[in-house]
C-alpha cells in the first residue's frame, strides 16, 4: 500500500495540484483546511475518490495535529504567508513556529519524510521579516528532524495564483504602471505544475535531507514580466521608474489594503534576485526540469482580462472573416 501523505495548506494552488497528482497515483492524502465547509467541495472535485479525505483544524492546535499526524508517513507543510494581518498570521508564528512544531510531532511520530516549501532568494535578503522567518524556519527544521527535504521556488505561477491575476487585473484598470528599482529584478518563475511534479518525484524518490532550489526554465526581469503580461491582454501602459523614495511611500499605501499589492517588507525583497543561490542543488540538476515557459503558459489564462474577456477570439479560435 502506498504511503499517507498530510498535506497542510491543501487549499492553495499548489496543494490542490498536488492532491490531483498524488490521489491519481493512488497515495493516500490528508488534506488539512482552516475551514471544510468553504474548501471541502472544491478539494474533493481536485482527487481521486477515495483516495482523499478532509479534515478541518488550525494550525494552532498542536493536540490536533498530533492525532492527524500520527498515523502518517509523510508530512507536506505548504502554510505561508507573504504579509502579516492581526496577532496570530505573523512571519514568526507561521513561518518558524509552525514548522517547529510539525518537526517535533514528526519526530516523535517517526514520520518518514517532511517535505517543507520556503521560498527561494532569502540568503541575501537580510533586512526583510519575510525572510528571515523563513530561513527561521528552515533552521528549526534541520536542528530538529533528519529526514527533511525544504523547497525554495521561485515565483509560482498558475490561473489561480495571486501573482500574474492580480497584475493583470491592475493592468487591465490602470493608465500606468510603477516599476520598482527600475524593474531590473531577475525572477525564474516555475509554473505551479512543474512545481506540483518536483515535489511528486522527490516523494517517489525518497530525495532527503537536501534543501532544493526549485526555479523556472527562464530568467526574466520584473519589467519584462509585465511587458509579457500587457502584451497577453492586449493592453497599452505607461510603465514608470519609481525612485526609492516614492516606492517606499506607495508601499506604505498599498499594505494597509486589505490585501496589499506590495508592502514595505516584500519591497526589500525585490532589491534581490529572485535566481537560484548556487549554494544548493536545483531541480534540474536532480533531473527534474521545469519545462513550462511563463508567457505560454501565463497565454492559456489570460482572456479574462482582455476587452473579450472569456468571449475572445483567439480562446476559440474564431475566425473573422467579415
Amino acid at each position: 500500500m502506498k504511503s499517507k501523505i498530510v498535506i497542510f495548506g491543501a487549499s492553495g494552488q499548489i496543494g490542490k495540484s498536488l492532491i490531483r497528482k498524488l490521489t491519481k497515483s493512488n497515495y493516500r492524502v490528508v488534506a488539512i483546511t482552516r475551514n471544510i465547509h468553504q474548501k471541502g467541495y472544491v478539494l474533493k472535485t481536485q482527487s481521486n475518490s477515495g483516495y482523499l479525505e478532509i479534515v478541518e483544524t488550525s494550525i494552532f492546535d498542536e493536540k490536533k495535529i498530533q492525532e492527524i499526524i500520527n498515523d502518517s508517513d509523510i508530512c507536506i507543510n505548504l502554510v505561508g504567508i507573504l504579509f502579516e494581518k492581526g496577532k496570530m498570521n505573523t512571519f514568526q508564528n507561521i513561518h518558524e513556529n509552525f514548522p517547529l512544531m510539525l518537526a517535533k510531532i514528526c519526530k516523535k511520530n517517526n514520520i518518514k519524510h517532511f517535505i517543507h516549501l520556503s521560498a527561494l532568494g532569502i540568503d541575501k535578503a537580510v533586512d526583510s521579516k519575510y525572510a528571515i522567518s523563513k530561513l527561521k524556519g528552515e533552521k528549526n527544521i534541520k536542528n530538529n528532524f533528519e529526514n527533511y527535504t525544504i523547497l525554495r521556488p521561485s515565483i509560482v505561477y498558475s490561473r489561480e495564483d495571486s501573482f500574474t491575476t492580480n497584475f493583470m487585473s491592475l493592468l487591465s484598470l490602470l493608465p500606468f504602471f510603477p516599476l520598482y528599482y527600475n524593474g531590473k529584478t531577475i525572477f525564474t518563475p516555475i509554473h505551479c505544475s512543474d512545481l506540483t511534479k518536483i515535489i511528486f518525484e522527490i516523494i517517489n524518490k525518497e530525495i532527503k535531507n537536501l534543501t532544493i532550489d526549485c526555479i523556472g526554465p527562464e530568467k526574466i526581469s520584473f519589467k519584462k514580466i509585465i511587458q509579457i503580461l500587457l502584451k497577453l491582454i492586449k493592453k497599452n501602459r505607461v510603465l514608470i521608474p519609481l525612485p526609492t523614495i516614492l516606492a517606499k511611500f506607495s508601499a506604505s499605501f498599498f499594505q494597509k489594503l486589505p490585501k496589499p499589492l506590495i508592502t514595505v517588507d516584500q519591497l526589500k525583497l525585490l532589491k534581490y534576485d529572485n535566481v537560484a543561490s548556487g549554494n544548493f542543488k536545483t531541480n534540474f540538476d536532480l533531473g527534474i526540469p521545469s519545462d513550462l515557459k511563463f508567457e505560454n503558459e501565463v497565454g492559456k489564462y489570460c482572456f479574462m482580462w482582455r476587452k473579450e474577456g472569456q468571449y475572445s477570439k483567439e480562446e476559440y479560435k474564431i475566425e473573422d472573416n467579415r
